[in-house]
């Protein structure tokens, strides 16, 4: 799988407020844009503000406050002797939130994010509204065969010279330690706690969930929408439509399984998933 758009560098918008708060023993970056109910941003593994949010902030702030952080060891917050675990790094997010005195928001994840916003919902419910969790899942067991046969292998060297060692270098305090932050969280990953739907269904707040496939895809395709029953889906048209018009557009398959540098040169730069 190779997840490339969201790394093509645009400008962020200007930031309306961004520091550093110390909560749980970090330094916590954070960056606030917009006005309106508060959305919180969390990041996949080895990810920054930047290089995984690029587009969505600005669309974001045009109706919301948005609340974009880099947690544990990622961007500007530097690491400390603490496991980098979904729960530690869920009660991160809910202190800073306290800090910035919002009593309640929602959650958007991707990968690692995702997995920190389900558990963020189960530890801090009161402090949850509504939950959008991107390509993350609730146990290993659910993973595919490639995904974890992945991280099993993975090395910091897979990540030389991509984005996301480029921005680790120019953003954190330690620039030399990517390689430690790289073992850090594949430790963290092969001991993380499964969760159950239970759990998920006791937090109360409402959650949507988003996935991608990490195996070559179909030619053929699957689309579930949500909130759309029978009688009203031909009424959902401005959200059919466009999925109609990009399916029946679609290129020759090899455009959109395992794609390598001669179909896309972003590609080149970045190789290896995030989780």
């Amino acid at each position: 799988m190779k997840a490339t758009a969201f790394l093509l560098r645009r400008p962020l918008p200007t930031t309306a407020n961004d520091g550093f708060v110390p909560v749980n023993g970090l330094n916590m970056y954070y960056e606030v844009h917009g006005t309106g109910d508060p959305v919180v941003l969390l990041h996949g593994a080895f990810m920054t503000i930047t290089n995984n949010w690029t587009g969505w902030i600005g669309e974001l702030a045009r109706t919301r406050e948005v609340i974009a952080v880099e947690m544990q060891g990622h961007g500007r917050t530097a690491d400390i002797p603490r496991d980098l675990t979904s729960e530690n790094l869920s009660d991160d997010g809910a202190a800073l939130l306290d800090h910035l005195k919002i009593p309640r928001s929602d959650l958007i994840g991707y990968s690692m994010g995702g997995a920190i916003a389900m558990h963020y919902a189960i530890r801090h419910p009161d402090k949850t509204r509504k939950v959008v969790v991107i390509s993350s899942g609730l146990r290993r067991d659910g993973m595919v065969k490639e995904g974890l046969d992945a991280l099993a292998t993975l090395k910091a060297e897979a990540f030389r010279g991509s984005p996301l060692e480029a921005d680790y270098r120019r953003l954190s305090p330690t620039p030399g330690d990517f390689p430690k932050l790289v073992k850090r969280l594949l430790l963290a990953s092969s001991k993380a706690n499964d969760l159950r739907a239970d759990q998920l269904k006791a937090s109360r707040a409402s959650k949507f969930f988003i996935h991608g496939d990490i195996k070559p895809l179909s030619a053929s395709r699957l689309t579930g929408l949500p909130a759309t029953t029978h009688v009203t889906l031909m009424q959902r048209m401005p959200v059919v439509v466009p999925m109609v018009n990009d399916f029946l557009d679609a290129q020759p398959l090899k455009q959109y399984g395992r794609i390598g540098p001669a179909e896309c040169p972003a590609a080149a730069a970045w190789a290896p998933p995030s989780w």
